[in-house]
């Protein structure tokens, strides 16, 4: 197994858990202080709320996005490896950009704290929904969007036969119900990835605008264009866009693997990103890196 056909992946909002990285934080120092450094970057109790919960307070998005880059940026850091290639499903793409050297930590924890609150504050709470509709092809969804008509989008292309859309709640309700299979309404505050998040991408786009961004050391495959970014000036736009637009991770893989790479580390809390790939590149390698135990099994199957 070479790092030179591996990629590390990062996991999106919905992946965290309260009490996520208890372990790698009991036995490195490292960890330990990185966790310390995201509470006074954000002047909020971050690690507590990691820590201790509770889950509520933990869900809500402006607390969930920075938590889940602090913990996949500890967990890269204890891995302590360079792949051949990076990616991250959605906000997870913020986590790549820091692995791959493109955002400081400091900046990326920051600007992923107002992203979560910009997208928080888009759309009244209740107006919004995301369902995930399995077993229903690309095509029958769009025909349904179509007949529907209202505001709604495809906010994520997961896996084949894995599919979310997004946008205001009603019409989002019924072209579920027109596109038939099974559907599931997910629990977030905010349609993400539809056209409803303009306002949050607007002011997001500033941001990025005021954030210095390099060259990333290793291409980051981003989310808009499922190609890869090998520049700084691709991977702010990247950013700007994908507010608005659908995460296109089946297609971001499939490209992933045409390009060589054969081995994906997904590097977070859960598991999320590893069973999406299995569907969709079945023959790849999967490992993954949630807490300590598994750093150090990662470190030995790549090494060998």
């Amino acid at each position: 197994m070479s790092l030179a056909t591996t990629a590390f992946v990062f996991p999106g909002q919905g992946s965290q858990e309260v009490g996520m990285c208890t372990d790698l934080l009991a036995a490195n120092d490292d960890a330990r202080d990185l966790f310390a450094a995201a509470d006074r970057i954000l002047g909020i109790p971050l690690s507590a709320i990691i820590r201790d919960g509770p889950e509520e307070v933990l869900r809500l998005t402006a607390n969930t996005q920075p938590a889940i880059l602090l913990a996949s940026v500890a967990l890269h850091r204890a891995l302590g490896l360079r792949p051949a290639a990076v990616a991250g499903h959605s906000l997870g793409e913020y986590s790549a950009a820091v692995a791959a050297g493109a955002i400081d930590f400091a900046d990326a924890l920051a600007l992923v704290h107002k992203r979560g609150r910009y997208m928080q504050e888009a759309v009244a709470d209740g107006e919004g929904a995301m369902i995930a509709i399995l077993g229903v092809d690309e095509d029958a969804i769009r025909a349904a969007i179509a007949e529907q008509g209202g505001a709604v989008d495809v906010a994520n292309f997961n896996a084949p036969g894995n599919i979310v859309i997004a946008g205001a709640r009603a019409a989002t309700l019924r072209v579920a119900e027109i596109a038939g299979g099974k559907s599931r309404e997910l629990a977030v505050s905010a349609p993400f990835h539809s056209r409803l998040m303009g306002p949050a991408e607007e002011r997001l786009a500033a941001d990025l605008d005021a954030t210095s961004i390099a060259d990333p050391d290793v291409p980051l495959y981003t989310n808009v264009d499922a190609a890869p970014a090998t520049t700084a000036a691709q991977i702010r736009d990247g950013l700007k866009r994908q507010v608005t637009r659908s995460v296109r991770w089946t297609d971001s893989v499939r490209r992933m693997a045409t390009d060589g790479i054969d081995t994906f580390v997904e590097v977070g809390p859960g598991r999320v990103l590893t069973a999406l790939i299995r569907r969709i590149e079945r023959d790849a390698v999967r490992h993954n890196v949630l807490d300590g135990a598994s750093v150090a099994a990662t470190r030995t199957a790549l090494a060998d």
